[in-house]
């Protein structure tokens, strides 16, 4: 497809204090969030958290019950759906089964006026590579090819905006790792602002510039994909995006540099820049994918944390990784993801371990977990689940420290 056909830029989307009441619960509150134009921004949370709502307000299908929307600087809130420049594309990708995929694509421009609807089409198909298929019903295509026109008939009608709401998720894994790339490779050509809806952690990672995690009707954290992987700020964002090990105790020494954490008779060091507060009981993260799993007690190392000895309670091959939890007396269990290089666990159930991981690799959370931080989702590990019941007992021994 020529370059510029799409050349239109995207606008920028800013929602001021949205609040949405629902009988009987809030499921957004004073809600502040900017995007920029020509960004891919990712929504990310588990079920009611309230990013559909987001999206349905923003796409018009909704009304605030205060708060307004703008975008490209102008206030859209009491505007009828029809009048915004916004697209959405469904999960359920919502084609007409008794048109052509051409047809399909012209629809909106056809219903518009638009000069040469099916020119515009063609081009839309080339742009994701099923223009060889335009004479084709929905019916005779794969989920992929479905999505793709889907996609295809949004953008051809160049919204300042594109929502996307969860679309993916119809779709086996292997094609929906092949569409996230697709996706971020025709965003970044037609340069649209895209605002991406998914619970699908792996997803937003992929595809997004900027991700926000939501929950309970608010943005818990902000930031790129990276940053909120190796620096979670709440025990929310480090159970949800990722598995994590969290263990809570009182801070007992602290240099410049660092912070040394008591974690039932272990210590463990975390470097101050890493950690949200510097004092009391904190909660200090690490990620499996990060530690390391030892068959003899290691030489200490100023470097590294260590914890166990402990045992092998479980084993599950996932074809890239092993993942192993280990059972630590006192401390409670540990994931550790090692990835496969020999045939076979490194080590069985029973075995006698210890655990270990660099130093720069632990991240102090700003809260401790409660049972409201723990998602209901597929995301909540077995690590920091067993963590919360250690918050009480790390509160005592702050007070005898």
């Amino acid at each position: 497809m020529a370059a510029g056909t799409f050349a239109e830029k995207g606008a920028d989307l800013e929602l001021v204090g949205i609040t949405k009441h629902f009988p009987g619960f809030t499921a957004i509150e004073s809600l502040d969030l900017f995007i920029p134009a020509g960004s891919f921004f990712a929504l990310l949370g588990p079920s009611g958290c309230g990013k559909t709502t987001t999206l349905r307000l923003v796409a018009g299908l909704e009304e605030p019950t205060a708060g307004r929307i703008l975008i490209g600087g102008k206030d859209v809130t009491a505007t009828k759906s029809f009048q915004r420049p916004v697209n959405t594309v469904f999960q359920s990708y919502a084609l007409f089964p008794h048109m052509t995929v051409l047809e399909n694509v012209a629809f909106g421009l056809r219903r518009r006026s638009i000069a040469k609807p099916l020119d515009k089409a063609h081009e839309a198909l080339r742009l994701v590579e099923l223009d060889h298929l335009a004479s084709r019903r929905p019916g005779q295509l794969s989920g992929g090819q479905q999505q793709r026109v889907a996609l295809a008939r949004a953008i051809v009608n160049r919204p300042a905006l594109l929502l996307l709401d969860e679309p993916l998720g119809a779709l086996d894994l292997k094609l929906r790792r092949q569409m996230q790339l697709e996706l971020k490779d025709i965003q970044t050509e037609v340069g649209l602002t895209f605002l991406h809806v998914t619970h699908d952690q792996e997803e937003a990672m992929t595809m997004a510039d900027t991700i926000a995690v939501m929950n309970k009707g608010a943005i818990e954290q902000m930031g790129a994909p990276e940053e909120l992987y190796e620096l979670p700020r709440t025990a929310f964002v480090a159970n949800f995006l990722g598995q994590s090990n969290l263990f809570t105790g009182p801070v007992v020494s602290t240099t410049p540099d660092a912070l040394t954490v008591s974690i039932a008779g272990t210590t463990l060091v975390i470097p101050r820049s890493r950690a949200q507060r510097h004092s009391g009981v904190i909660t200090v993260g690490v990620r499996p994918e990060k530690v390391l799993l030892l068959t003899e007690a290691p030489v200490a190392d100023a470097a590294r944390n260590v914890v166990g000895p402990g045992r092998v309670i479980d084993v599950s091959f996932s074809g890239v990784s092993t993942q192993y939890i280990v059972a630590v007396p006192g401390v409670g269990d540990v994931v550790v993801f090692a990835q496969n290089m020999v045939f076979g666990p490194v080590v069985h159930v029973g075995a006698e371990v210890w655990v270990s991981w660099s130093i720069e690799h632990s991240f102090g959370l700003e809260d401790a977990p409660s049972p409201d931080s723990v998602v209901s989702d597929e995301s909540a590990d077995t690590a920091t689940i067993a963590t919360r019941a250690r918050v009480d007992a790390a509160e005592s021994e702050l007070e005898q420290a």
